[in-house]
């Protein structure tokens, strides 16, 4: 008779849930979880490193972009910037084209911009090349253009330039 009966565990070792492997689970307490979940977050959250390296190896920080984070290379540092993804639909038009190398709407698309305005890096002439960004409405090339140079830099101004925005692509 003594064979079938069956022993019952202390009672600090009942009310704990057991694990697959069959000991006792250690609980976490609420601080501990919330701690946890804290430390998770703030490495989400801040990324792995506040700098990155560029493709052509340029570092810059990181700039907060609409489809996610977007270096901001050294040629911009110092800059306002604008993520492709935010420009107007025809500068993203106009971009496309100049990837592509053309057909370009307008006669003097890819032109030698002379920077005499002076709010771009100075560099020789021939440099940095202009070409339209179409302006709905305007029966000219309006105001809006994109300005390339030969480092692969990329700016966008939509004041006919009396400002610009570095393009971070």
């Amino acid at each position: 008779m003594l064979s079938s009966f069956r022993s019952v565990p202390p009672p600090s070792e009942r009310s704990r849930p057991r694990a697959p492997g069959g000991s006792p689970s250690r609980s976490l307490s609420l601080p501990q979880l919330f701690a946890g979940l804290l430390v998770v977050l703030a490495v989400l959250l801040a990324g792995c490193s506040p700098t990155a390296t560029t493709g052509n190896g340029t570092t810059g920080t990181r700039t907060r972009a609409s489809s996610g984070t977007v270096a901001t290379p050294g040629w911009a540092k110092g800059m306002a910037t604008v993520p492709a993804s935010r420009l107007p639909a025809e500068a993203r038009r106009t971009l496309a084209l100049i990837d592509r190398g053309g057909p370009y709407p307008y006669s003097r698309d890819g032109i030698v911009f002379g920077n005499f305005e002076r709010h771009l890096p100075k560099h020789q002439r021939g440099y940095y090349h202009e070409y339209t960004v179409r302006t709905p409405g305007s029966r000219d090339r309006g105001a809006r253009r994109i300005i390339t140079g030969q480092g692969g830099e990329f700016y966008y101004t939509d004041d006919h330039y009396n400002s610009f925005r570095a393009v971070l692509r």
